[in-house]
């Protein structure tokens, strides 16, 4: 059989994803705002996006509130949770374990003692000063509250009115409201008017929520009915492989990635006043403003069979580890997979994505398909990521590791045939000289062919495989390339080749 060699000219073919994104999105940094109700995990997953600060564009960061952490408004008055489990836990209330509004600003002058040994190892990190500038307090008084404009809301009205067309991604680590509020005064501003068909079009084509469960009502209640065309990412299920039930979701073989001897001696010490402030479970630290957070006592550790140091909880960084371009192409169309997990469109909703127990992975561990995995897989990579860029804080550009440069040799979407011999080939150089190892695998979940294929080489950077004759014209196939250095902690990124049948 005729070979086909793909290192040669072959015929670019345009995918189009079903959560297509326009060609300037996904070629430069994502711009995103991030609002957050300021629980341990979010404190822990606003420490680790800022050492990933330069991967994508800030542009907003907002002090909201959720079903967890609210203010109250000063006056006595009282509310009962409008989601019932909260309702339940705690009853009618005047506020809810409020950490301020005053800590990120806080971890950001703790950025800024390591901020000039981060700008020798990458460029494109913000300075502090521009980071502070970019904060904001948002709807905060209660649950839910989005009956007036606030300072964060109007942040982000602006945003999404301004005159950059490319997407704004909506991080929602806390509740929904505040970027409700905000959507509620454009509507309220515009709707009724001459301009309003074309300010609804531009909002609804700019905005893509991220959100980690629903920790309001305010999307169902407000945004869904009245703003259905807003691109929703919602993650449900995936999270947990990096939130408070981790021990529950993470196989025992990964589970040391998130041990207190792992964050000891990776992350917490010897790394600067940054990751020293990063909360874990017996580390003797208390959140200010919540009485709840009792996981720096070591007898409280004992109670759940925690070690000292073991990790908490992230249970939003899935939101920003969407955002991080590694070469999987994930922000193209979110179902592809990626460090931020993956989604599928809903069977009712096609302006929504979601994770949940339909969407799985094999988990090679287990032996059976699991809703976690799609984001559990990523767990090494990611850690050593993360304990990279913690050497970062405090490494010379020398003495620390940097990720290879991967890349393909020809088209990264291509045409096969059935019964075709397919060849890839990869292209990868380290900017430490280090020596490199190379792994092709097919992610079997996310291509439409549903048969396996037999990759040859696959630790070569040149591999192969045939076209399995029961493929027909139209299934997908993909196929990742896998690049890792030799270094200690080690670093990987990837090329996904997206194969086509055709007749």
């Amino acid at each position: 059989m005729k070979a086909v060699t793909l290192f040669f000219a072959l015929q670019m073919v345009f995918i189009m994803p079903l959560f297509a994104q326009p060609k300037d999105a996904i070629s430069g940094k994502a711009r995103t705002i991030v609002t957050t109700d300021g629980e341990v995990d979010d404190v822990d997953t606003f420490i680790r996006l800022l050492l990933y600060a330069n991967e994508f564009d800030i542009v907003g960061l907002v002090y909201s509130s959720s079903q967890w952490h609210y203010k109250g408004d000063g006056k006595g008055t009282k509310m009962t949770s409008e989601m019932a489990s909260t309702a339940k836990r705690y009853g009618e209330r005047t506020e809810l374990r409020w950490p301020g509004t005053t800590w990120m600003e806080t971890y950001i002058d703790k950025y800024a003692k390591v901020y000039p040994n981060l700008i020798k190892h990458a460029s494109g990190f913000p300075s502090p000063a521009h980071l502070k500038s970019l904060v904001r307090v948002g709807n905060i008084d209660f649950e839910g509250e989005m009956n007036r404009d606030t300072e964060g809301s109007d942040f982000i009205k602006k945003i999404l009115l301004d005159a950059n067309p490319s997407p704004v991604y909506l991080q929602i680590w806390g509740g929904t409201n505040t970027v409700a509020r905000a959507l509620k005064s454009i509507q309220d501003q515009y709707k009724g008017k001459p301009e309003w068909a074309a300010i609804e079009k531009k909002v609804s084509d700019k905005a893509i929520i991220y959100a980690v469960l629903d920790q309001d009502a305010t999307y169902q209640k407000y945004v869904a009915p009245n703003w259905p065309k807003i691109k929703v990412l919602y993650n449900s299920d995936q999270f947990w492989s990096f939130a408070y039930l981790w021990p529950r979701v993470v196989p025992t073989e990964l589970q040391p990635y998130l041990s207190g001897k792992w964050f000891a001696e990776n992350i917490k010490f010897g790394h600067g006043p940054l990751l020293e402030a990063y909360y874990l479970w017996g580390d003797g630290a208390k959140l200010p403003g919540d009485p709840e957070h009792t996981h720096g006592d070591m007898q409280e550790a004992k109670k759940y069979d925690r070690s000292q140091y073991d990790f908490i909880s992230e249970g939003d960084s899935p939101a920003f580890f969407y955002l991080i371009d590694v070469g999987l192409r994930s922000r193209e169309d979110v179902s592809y997979g990626g460090w931020g997990g993956r989604m599928i469109q809903s069977a009712a909703n096609p302006y929504r994505w979601e994770d949940g127990k339909t969407v799985t992975d094999y988990d090679p561990y287990t032996k059976k398909q699991d809703a976690a995995y799609p984001q559990t897989r990523w767990i090494p990579a990611l850690q050593n990521d993360f304990a990279v860029r913690a050497d970062w804080c405090v490494k010379s550009y020398k003495e620390a590791n940097h990720p290879p440069v991967v890349k393909l040799a020809h088209s990264a979407n291509i045409q096969i045939k059935p019964g075709q011999q397919v060849t890839l080939s990869g292209l990868a150089s380290d900017p430490d000289g280090d020596a490199l190892t190379y792994r092709w695998w097919q992610y079997e979940e996310v291509g439409t062919y549903a048969g396996k294929v037999a990759i040859q080489h696959a630790d070569k950077p040149k591999a192969s495989f045939t076209v399995p004759n029961d493929a027909s014209a139209g299934k997908t196939i993909h196929v990742i390339l896998e690049v890792t250095d030799a270094k200690t902690p080690s670093l990987t990124r990837y090329q996904r080749v997206i194969a086509r049948v055709v007749d």
